[in-house]
């Protein structure tokens, strides 16, 4: 059965004329039927009076879709975007965050930059800087499997856009916009990219993002650039499209190139160069590596990119995993990490016994690397945390038991995905029938929610051990579950194949 296609609107600066644009995007849907979702770039906030969002950051209006923002472009606007890792501003309109990945539960990935381009430091509030850009592309572009992203979403236009491609009208492309964009689209290949900040529209033609007889076919890329809301020469500022996830498609569909396609506007010959410049190559460290005595009967040591040591005299150490800005109680390589509750370590991810757990086998699946929820991920941790699921599943089945998994993003520094088992916070949970529940966390929120569920009369009928505190054993006896958790795990321990 062919995927349904997600229906989106994007939209250009809003400038504050909230009423404007939802009244318009109503009368959208009441015509059309309902969009997913609207995405809005360029200046959401503008200078007029606050009495209009006070209407919806109160409740007293309501945005009619769910709708994602990019954040401030100016010092005037920063005060409205208080958290930079992105938060709910009013019901249904949520601030994405500074920079970041949004994936949908459609699988539909989105890529986010909010800002205008800064080349010095400190770089300002309402600014990216080409740090910002290299930290972006090295979570996505370093993995084998990429190909692209589905949606780019930037507030400048990236330089040189108009190279190849329809006239762009009175903007000139060669002198206005980012480089710094440039290069982030010419390293993502989204297959769609909205801009905003000129006030006028622009639909650039669709360019490939490989070279002809040289290269595999790829996909093509769209670069829509939208007017401001409300703008009084009738500008478009509203652009409607369907789009199936990319990860969902037929190769042989995704890479169907239309008939206007140009050459790609980023690759004329000096202009990669003076692009380039601009972007610092991302500094290759060695990456953190543990070796800890996981296995009573260990037979060899393995290197941190998770193979046989002996398979290669120089192997390629991975990029350091992301640090944390401070003290972290599940980084690895910090030394607030209980390393005696660790049972198991992969390349990006690795397992531990939770403190204090509900079970004997309650553990949790922890990124080596500093990430705060799922969504945060790159993609070669998200397969191996997918991994990891698959496995203690299969391990807990073969033992006559059910498992469950859940995720809070919220008042947490770390992801912590527990086995018991395209900013906003949520409460993710997942059960061995295959079924996924999913709530977003708007207000306050019982941190210790789902243990206290599955420790209820209703579900494990343990109610005294609801609070993890209460359940805290000597050192001694952690390390003796922790021995028994690996000896019994160990047939099923996908870290040790070649």
């Amino acid at each position: 059965m062919a995927q349904k296609p997600l229906r989106l609107l994007a939209c250009g600066d809003v400038e504050g004329k909230f009423d404007i644009l939802f009244n318009r995007v109503r009368a959208i849907q009441k015509k059309s039927g309902n969009f997913d979702l609207l995405l809005c770039v360029g200046n959401f906030f503008g200078s007029t009076p606050d009495a209009e969002w006070e209407e919806y950051k109160t409740g007293i209006k309501k945005a009619p879709i769910q709708t994602y923002v990019l954040g401030a472009n100016n010092q005037e606007t920063v005060k409205y975007f208080q958290d930079a890792d992105g938060c709910e501003l009013a019901e249904n309109i949520t601030y994405l965050g500074r920079k970041g990945i949004f994936t949908g539960s459609s699988g539909l990935q989105i890529v986010y930059l909010s800002g205008t381009e800064s080349l010095n430091e400190p770089v300002p509030g309402y600014s990216f800087s080409p740090k910002d850009v290299s930290s972006l592309r090295m979570m996505l572009c370093t993995t084998s499997q990429f190909k692209g992203v589905d949606i780019l979403l930037t507030s400048p236009w990236p330089k040189y856009v108009g190279t190849f491609g329809n006239s762009s009208g009175e903007v000139d492309t060669k002198k206005c916009g980012s480089a710094l964009v440039s290069s982030l689209a010419t390293g993502l290949k989204p297959r769609y990219h909205f801009a905003a900040l000129e006030k006028t529209y622009y639909e650039r033609l669709p360019y490939r993002n490989h070279i002809v007889l040289q290269e595999n076919a790829q996909h093509a890329t769209r670069f829509i650039a939208l007017a401001n809301v409300g703008n009084p020469e009738k500008k478009k500022y509203l652009y409607a499209f369907s789009i199936v996830p990319m990860k969902l498609m037929d190769a042989a569909e995704l890479v169907k190139q239309p008939p206007d396609v140009t050459e790609n506007p980023y690759r004329k010959s000096g202009q990669e160069v003076s692009i380039g410049k601009q972007i610092p190559a991302p500094v290759e460290e060695s990456a953190c590596q543990f070796f800890f005595d996981l296995n009573e009967n260990q037979g060899r040591k393995r290197s941190s990119t998770g193979r046989d040591s002996k398979s290669s005299p120089h192997p390629k150490q991975p990029r350091k995993p992301p640090q944390p800005p401070g003290p972290c109680w599940f980084c690895l390589a910090s030394p607030e990490v209980e390393k005696h509750l660790v049972v198991n370590i992969g390349t990006h991810c690795y397992l531990a016994l939770a403190k204090g757990g509900l079970s004997d086998d309650h553990v949790l699946i922890l990124p080596i690397g500093h990430y705060q929820s799922v969504v945060e991920l790159s993609a070669e941790v998200v397969e191996e945390v997918e991994k990891y699921k698959a496995t203690l599943r299969r391990f807990f089945k073969s033992r006559g038991k059910r498992c469950v998994v859940f995720e809070r993003n919220y008042k947490s520094h770390h992801l912590q995905l527990q086995i018991a088992q395209p900013g906003a916070a949520y409460f993710y949970v997942e059960l061995d029938t295959g079924e996924k529940l999913f709530h977003r966390i708007k207000k306050s929120f019982p941190l210790q929610f789902g243990r206290e569920v599955l420790a209820s009369e209703a579900i494990l009928n343990i109610p005294d051990k609801s609070d993890w505190r209460q359940c805290q054993i000597s050192k001694e006896d952690e390390e003796t579950l922790a021995r028994r958790f690996r000896k019994d795990f160990e047939p099923f321990d996908f870290t040790l194949d070649d």
